[in-house]
């Protein structure tokens, strides 16, 4: 399938016009990088590992009936996604404490919280993603009070789903961050999930040793990262396990 003009680059994926108006295709990467991109490295497989792992969970949100901007995987590296305006905003979900809320609260890592609590940053590199309460969001209009309640409901429901299949494999989910995206039909518009869903926006730790295998392997220099995320593909069935990490095979 085609794909035109490079829209846009960021750290771990490259998004191209789309074949058909309304569509684009979104190129993973394998760089990899920490701490608003002042750690990078290029690691072999893992936007093979993660787009395929994407298209696992956008898939699976679908079949509960939560939209998503995902239509389909093109090949190893590419997928076709729909074209929406994306909310200026990283929705953050968390159900133990870990990363910057351990930092911020005095939290130790690894305590679970009294209920899953929802964080909102606002999408800018230059100012390190900078957590905002709901009262900035409105003041400034990145969403309306309709948005911001719809934005809750989804970020909720993709925490059950998410929580479940990793628990089903003995992962915990410790803690996720998703985009949301306005798609227009017509006078109307719906929020739908975008960007991506993979080990490298969330936490998660084998649910007997703690393990790490997200990108804190990364960050931490606990190993290899490919290892880790095709540890998490292996689990879900995405990778047979005679599978390499660096020449992943995936299952259709």
């Amino acid at each position: 399938m085609a794909r035109g003009k490079k829209i846009y680059e960021g750290k771990a994926k490259i998004l191209f016009e789309g074949p058909e108006p309304g569509t684009i295709v979104q190129y993973f990467k394998d760089d990899a990088t920490a701490f608003n991109a002042e750690k990078k490295d290029v690691i072999d497989g893992k936007g093979v590992l993660n787009n395929r792992l994407s298209e696992y969970f956008m898939t699976g949100l679908a079949q509960i009936g939560v939209p998503t901007h995902f239509l389909k995987r093109l090949n190893m590296r590419e997928q076709l996604v729909r074209s929406c305006e994306i909310i200026p905003l990283e929705v953050i979900v968390r159900n133990f404490a870990a990363g910057s809320m351990s930092k911020r609260l005095g939290i130790e890592e690894g305590t679970q919280l009294p209920r899953p609590i929802v964080e909102y940053c606002y999408k800018d590199d230059s100012l390190g993603d900078p957590l905002v309460t709901e009262e900035h969001i409105a003041a400034f209009g990145w969403a309306t009070q309709q948005d911001m309640d719809d934005i809750l409901g989804l970020a909720l429901r993709v925490n059950d789903y998410l929580s479940g299949v990793m628990y089903g494999v003995g992962i915990k989910l410790v803690d996720f961050k998703i985009e949301i995206g306005r798609v227009y039909e017509g006078d109307f518009q719906r929020l739908v999930v975008a960007d991506e869903i993979s080990p490298d926006s969330c936490r998660l730790w084998d649910l007997e040793t703690g393990q790490k295998l997200d990108k804190d392997v990364f960050r931490r220099d606990l190993g290899s990262l490919t290892d880790a995320y095709a540890e998490v593909a292996r689990r879900l069935g995405v990778m047979p396990k005679t599978s390499t990490p660096t020449k992943p095979t995936l299952v259709n």
